[in-house]
């Protein structure tokens, strides 16, 4: 391919990765058992911020700016970081079964939301243990990790197993002592899901961490590719492997605690987008990183407008995940004939 039909495919490629989400997001706003239509969503906007008394009904108003346009915001934050999260993490350590929540992060929140949930009862303290506890359980497996001297790769995995069980064992004892009216019912939920209870306030705070971590790894998608070379490869190519492995590794993991503190734990989108994204695009970090926080985003948000139209009671986001990601896993593996790539 020339030059100038590369830049207006790479043009066209990025044009579409940036469409897509806001196609996703407006659907969001519109589709509902309550729906809405287009014309009177750009109103509402209009109205939010002008004040100008634009003619859209008030009950339109209050679903559009109230309640959807926060959701379909969290949804795309929270799907584009854990997914760019587990793309990272997978060619990192060049494993096809590496999701976001490979060390521990994921394990670790819960932990920490279930003890507010014990504790204090209060959804901000909440995000804040379950983003608090998510980067120790990181910290933890890496050190861990280090404890063997062995292969930096191998005892990192395996660091994070580790930790991975000793906080879901914690988890169970907080839901072993929890009280089964009022606090055992809350870590449930917490845990399977949600973007129904978040408040503005919450996802202004995380969205600090997600968007560091977001950017962080669109910067050294590059130094991803060599890395995934593996360390022998890097090294000789003048890559200094074990500083910009742990610059990877904390960018995945700001962006993934941000997102599971105000999510819960959602699974699977870590592991299935970063895969449909290479199905699509190819395995170059250069564009899979940005792949994946669109598609990831997309697909939060399909997902979340399901789990909160398809009945009456709002269906958990893990629930809707699993259900599609095994199936999708399964036609991976005859896809693939159980090769690696």
């Amino acid at each position: 391919m020339k030059g100038g039909e590369q830049r207006e495919h790479n043009f066209i490629k990025g044009a579409v990765l940036l469409i897509l989400p806001l196609i996703f997001f407006m659907a969001a706003i519109c589709i509902g058992r309550y729906s809405i239509r287009v014309e009177d969503v750009f109103k509402s906007f209009w109205m939010a911020v002008t004040g100008m008394d634009t003619g859209v009904d008030p009950k339109t108003y209050a679903v559009v700016v109230g309640i959807r346009f926060q959701r379909a915001v969290q949804g795309l934050l929270v799907g584009a970081a854990l997914a760019s999260s587990g793309a990272c993490f997978q060619s990192l350590f060049r494993n096809p079964l590496v999701s976001s929540g490979m060390l521990g992060v994921s394990n670790g929140a819960g932990f920490g939301a279930a003890l507010a949930i014990l504790l204090f009862q209060n959804m901000v303290m909440t995000s804040v243990f379950a983003f608090g506890f998510g980067v120790a359980a990181v910290v933890l497996a890496y050190l861990t990790g280090k404890i063997s001297g062995g292969t930096p790769t191998i005892t990192l995995v395996l660091g994070g197993t580790i930790i991975q069980s000793i906080f879901s064992a914690l988890l169970s004892l907080l839901k072993y002592v929890a009280d089964p009216y009022s606090q055992l019912p809350a870590i449930t939920f917490w845990l399977m899901g949600s973007l129904a209870s978040t408040r503005m306030e919450e996802l202004a705070l995380s969205f600090v961490p997600m968007a560091a971590g977001m950017t962080g790894m669109m910067l050294f998608r590059w130094r991803l590719n060599v890395l995934s070379m593996g360390d022998r490869e890097a090294k000789t190519l003048g890559i200094h492997v074990g500083l910009n492995k742990g610059m990877i590794i904390s960018f995945a993991t700001l962006a993934t605690a941000g997102a599971v503190c105000i999510s819960g734990v959602i699974g699977w989108v870590g592991l299935v987008v970063p895969h449909m994204c290479r199905m699509i695009i190819g395995s170059n970090n250069k564009w899979l990183i940005p792949a994946s926080i669109s598609i990831g985003a997309c697909f939060m948000v399909f997902v979340d407008t399901i789990c909160r139209t398809i009945t009456g009671a709002e269906i958990p986001l893990g629930i809707v995940t699993a259900i599609v990601g095994g199936p999708f896993f399964i036609y991976l593996l005859k896809k693939t004939k159980g090769k690696s790539w």
